[in-house]
Protein backbone atom coordinates (compact mmCIF):
# COMPACT_ATOMS: atom_id res chain seq x y z
CA UNK A 1 0.00 0.00 0.00
CA UNK A 2 2.85 2.42 0.72
CA UNK A 3 3.49 2.51 -3.37
CA UNK A 4 -0.02 2.50 -4.23
CA UNK A 5 0.50 6.10 -5.49
CA UNK A 6 4.06 6.10 -6.83
CA UNK A 7 3.04 2.72 -8.94
CA UNK A 8 0.15 4.64 -10.38
CA UNK A 9 2.13 7.45 -11.13
CA UNK A 10 4.53 4.82 -12.58
CA UNK A 11 2.45 3.07 -14.90
CA UNK A 12 1.05 6.62 -16.13
CA UNK A 13 4.58 7.59 -17.35
CA UNK A 14 5.53 4.24 -18.72
CA UNK A 15 2.67 4.45 -21.44
CA UNK A 16 3.80 7.77 -21.94
CA UNK A 17 7.67 7.09 -22.94
CA UNK A 18 5.62 3.86 -25.45
CA UNK A 19 5.58 0.97 -22.78
CA UNK A 20 3.32 -1.20 -22.65
CA UNK A 21 0.08 -0.69 -20.21
CA UNK A 22 0.44 -2.11 -16.54
CA UNK A 23 -2.92 -2.38 -14.40
CA UNK A 24 -1.40 -1.91 -11.28
CA UNK A 25 -3.91 -3.43 -7.94
CA UNK A 26 -2.79 -2.47 -4.66
CA UNK A 27 -3.42 -4.09 -1.25
CA UNK A 28 -1.40 -5.01 1.97
CA UNK A 29 1.83 -6.66 1.58
CA UNK A 30 0.44 -10.01 3.31
CA UNK A 31 -2.36 -10.35 1.19
CA UNK A 32 -0.49 -9.44 -1.98
CA UNK A 33 2.50 -12.17 -0.74
CA UNK A 34 -0.21 -14.59 -0.22
CA UNK A 35 -2.02 -14.45 -3.53
CA UNK A 36 1.31 -14.31 -5.67
CA UNK A 37 2.25 -17.47 -3.76
CA UNK A 38 -1.23 -19.26 -4.33
CA UNK A 39 -0.52 -18.93 -7.97
CA UNK A 40 -2.64 -15.72 -9.15
CA UNK A 41 -1.95 -14.74 -12.37
CA UNK A 42 0.06 -11.66 -12.36
CA UNK A 43 2.72 -10.27 -14.30
CA UNK A 44 4.63 -8.11 -11.84
CA UNK A 45 5.13 -8.44 -8.04
CA UNK A 46 6.06 -4.78 -5.57
CA UNK A 47 6.64 -6.05 -2.44
CA UNK A 48 8.75 -5.09 0.53
CA UNK A 49 12.44 -6.56 -0.34
CA UNK A 50 11.98 -9.07 1.79
CA UNK A 51 8.99 -10.36 1.05
CA UNK A 52 9.95 -10.34 -2.62
CA UNK A 53 13.01 -12.19 -1.61
CA UNK A 54 10.91 -14.80 0.22
CA UNK A 55 8.56 -15.35 -2.83
CA UNK A 56 11.89 -15.62 -5.05
CA UNK A 57 13.41 -18.73 -2.82
CA UNK A 58 9.95 -20.57 -3.16
CA UNK A 59 10.15 -20.26 -7.11
CA UNK A 60 6.99 -17.65 -7.20
CA UNK A 61 9.46 -14.53 -8.44
CA UNK A 62 12.07 -14.70 -10.85
CA UNK A 63 14.99 -14.48 -8.56
CA UNK A 64 17.02 -12.68 -11.77
CA UNK A 65 14.72 -10.36 -12.27
CA UNK A 66 13.91 -8.65 -8.52
CA UNK A 67 14.33 -4.83 -8.64
CA UNK A 68 15.21 -2.77 -5.80
CA UNK A 69 13.44 0.58 -6.42
CA UNK A 70 13.08 2.90 -3.54
CA UNK A 71 14.04 2.96 -0.28
CA UNK A 72 11.09 4.33 2.26
CA UNK A 73 11.13 6.31 5.58
CA UNK A 74 9.25 5.40 8.64
CA UNK A 75 7.73 8.85 9.62
CA UNK A 76 5.61 10.34 12.55
CA UNK A 77 2.37 11.98 12.23
CA UNK A 78 -0.26 13.49 14.71
CA UNK A 79 -3.89 14.76 14.53
CA UNK A 80 -3.77 18.00 12.66
CA UNK A 81 -4.22 19.48 9.24
CA UNK A 82 -3.44 17.83 6.08
CA UNK A 83 0.33 17.24 5.42
CA UNK A 84 2.04 18.78 3.10
CA UNK A 85 3.40 16.28 0.35
CA UNK A 86 7.04 16.59 -0.03
CA UNK A 87 10.12 14.41 0.12
CA UNK A 88 11.26 15.93 3.55
CA UNK A 89 7.93 17.56 5.77
CA UNK A 90 10.21 19.16 8.24
CA UNK A 91 13.31 16.73 8.71
CA UNK A 92 13.32 14.44 11.87
CA UNK A 93 10.79 14.55 13.56
CA UNK A 94 12.53 14.13 16.92
CA UNK A 95 16.43 15.00 18.10
CA UNK A 96 17.14 11.86 18.63
CA UNK A 97 16.03 8.21 19.59
CA UNK A 98 15.91 9.28 23.39
CA UNK A 99 12.77 11.97 22.21
CA UNK A 100 11.04 9.04 20.79
CA UNK A 101 10.96 6.78 23.75
CA UNK A 102 9.68 9.51 25.57
CA UNK A 103 7.09 10.28 22.88
CA UNK A 104 5.72 6.73 23.14
CA UNK A 105 5.40 6.64 27.04
CA UNK A 106 3.57 10.08 27.09
CA UNK A 107 0.92 9.07 23.77
CA UNK A 108 -2.41 7.67 24.71
CA UNK A 109 -2.82 5.42 21.72
CA UNK A 110 0.31 4.55 19.09
CA UNK A 111 -0.85 3.55 15.76
CA UNK A 112 1.35 1.23 13.41
CA UNK A 113 1.07 -0.89 10.52
CA UNK A 114 1.04 -4.10 9.52
CA UNK A 115 4.27 -5.08 7.59
CA UNK A 116 8.05 -4.72 8.01
CA UNK A 117 7.58 -1.34 9.15
CA UNK A 118 5.13 -2.37 12.47
CA UNK A 119 7.06 -5.39 12.94
CA UNK A 120 10.26 -2.87 13.24
CA UNK A 121 8.21 -0.44 15.36
CA UNK A 122 7.76 -3.56 17.71
CA UNK A 123 11.03 -4.79 17.58
CA UNK A 124 12.72 -1.12 18.26
CA UNK A 125 9.74 -0.99 21.55
CA UNK A 126 11.01 -4.09 22.75
CA UNK A 127 14.91 -3.91 22.71
CA UNK A 128 14.00 -0.49 24.19
CA UNK A 129 12.38 -2.56 26.74
CA UNK A 130 9.10 -0.38 26.56
CA UNK A 131 6.77 -2.85 25.74
CA UNK A 132 4.96 -3.63 29.52
CA UNK A 133 4.30 0.38 28.99
CA UNK A 134 3.64 0.65 25.29
CA UNK A 135 2.28 -2.19 24.42
CA UNK A 136 -1.47 -1.69 26.07
CA UNK A 137 -1.39 1.67 23.56
CA UNK A 138 -0.76 -0.27 20.85
CA UNK A 139 -3.06 -0.29 17.82
CA UNK A 140 -2.32 -2.24 14.45
CA UNK A 141 -4.11 -0.72 11.75
CA UNK A 142 -5.82 -3.74 9.62
CA UNK A 143 -4.41 -4.80 6.49
CA UNK A 144 -4.99 -2.58 3.99
CA UNK A 145 -5.56 0.00 5.66
CA UNK A 146 -3.13 3.25 6.19
CA UNK A 147 -2.42 3.89 9.82
CA UNK A 148 -3.49 7.72 8.64
CA UNK A 149 -7.27 6.62 8.70
CA UNK A 150 -6.45 5.82 12.66
CA UNK A 151 -5.41 9.53 13.25
CA UNK A 152 -7.91 10.98 11.24
CA UNK A 153 -10.79 8.94 12.88
CA UNK A 154 -9.44 9.76 16.23
CA UNK A 155 -8.27 6.18 17.13
CA UNK A 156 -4.52 7.41 17.66
CA UNK A 157 -2.79 10.16 18.72
CA UNK A 158 0.44 9.30 17.60
CA UNK A 159 0.95 7.46 14.44
CA UNK A 160 4.43 5.63 12.80
CA UNK A 161 4.14 4.55 9.17
CA UNK A 162 5.42 5.44 6.10
CA UNK A 163 6.32 8.57 5.09
CA UNK A 164 4.31 8.37 1.61
CA UNK A 165 1.45 7.05 3.57
CA UNK A 166 1.12 9.39 6.04
CA UNK A 167 1.61 12.75 3.63
CA UNK A 168 -1.49 14.81 2.42
CA UNK A 169 -3.93 13.01 4.10
CA UNK A 170 -6.43 14.73 5.69
CA UNK A 171 -6.30 15.14 9.02
CA UNK A 172 -2.96 14.29 9.42
CA UNK A 173 0.12 16.16 10.25
CA UNK A 174 3.35 14.62 9.43
CA UNK A 175 6.22 15.81 11.94
CA UNK A 176 8.81 13.95 10.57
CA UNK A 177 10.68 11.21 9.97
CA UNK A 178 12.59 9.13 12.18
CA UNK A 179 15.82 10.28 13.55
CA UNK A 180 19.12 8.35 12.23
CA UNK A 181 19.65 6.72 15.45
CA UNK A 182 16.78 4.44 14.88
CA UNK A 183 15.44 5.28 11.51
CA UNK A 184 13.05 2.74 10.08
CA UNK A 185 13.77 2.43 6.44
CA UNK A 186 12.10 -0.41 4.07
CA UNK A 187 13.36 -1.01 0.37
CA UNK A 188 10.59 -2.34 -1.85
CA UNK A 189 11.37 -3.18 -5.11
CA UNK A 190 9.85 -5.29 -7.74
CA UNK A 191 10.14 -8.93 -10.29
CA UNK A 192 8.50 -10.80 -12.66
CA UNK A 193 5.97 -13.07 -11.57
CA UNK A 194 6.84 -17.02 -12.22
CA UNK A 195 3.53 -17.55 -13.86
CA UNK A 196 3.68 -14.50 -15.84
CA UNK A 197 2.51 -15.03 -19.67
CA UNK A 198 4.81 -11.43 -20.35
CA UNK A 199 7.99 -11.87 -18.80
CA UNK A 200 9.69 -9.87 -21.37
CA UNK A 201 7.20 -7.33 -21.05
CA UNK A 202 7.44 -7.10 -17.39
CA UNK A 203 11.76 -6.81 -17.12
CA UNK A 204 11.36 -3.75 -19.71
CA UNK A 205 8.68 -2.16 -17.35
CA UNK A 206 10.97 -2.86 -14.34
CA UNK A 207 13.82 -0.76 -16.17
CA UNK A 208 11.71 1.97 -16.61
CA UNK A 209 10.35 1.70 -13.07
CA UNK A 210 14.22 1.77 -11.45
CA UNK A 211 15.14 4.69 -14.30
CA UNK A 212 15.63 8.48 -13.77
CA UNK A 213 13.01 9.30 -14.81
CA UNK A 214 11.25 7.00 -12.46
CA UNK A 215 13.66 7.93 -9.29
CA UNK A 216 12.46 11.59 -9.86
CA UNK A 217 8.61 11.00 -9.68
CA UNK A 218 9.42 8.33 -6.40
CA UNK A 219 11.15 11.58 -4.80
CA UNK A 220 8.20 13.24 -5.33
CA UNK A 221 6.08 11.07 -3.53
CA UNK A 222 8.02 10.84 -0.19
CA UNK A 223 10.97 8.38 -1.47
CA UNK A 224 14.55 7.96 -1.82
CA UNK A 225 15.28 6.94 -4.72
Amino acid sequence: MATRGLLADLAVAAVDAGLPHVEVESVGGVDASRRVASGEQVDLVFLAAGALDALAERGHVDPASVTDLVFSEVAVGVRGRRGHASVDPGGAAFANAEQVRAALVSAERVGYSTGPSGDALVDMIQRWGLMDVVGPKLVQARPGVPVAALLAQGDVDLAFQQLSELVDREGVRVIGVLPHDCAIVTVFGGAVASVSVNADAGRELLDFFSSPQAREIARSHGFRA
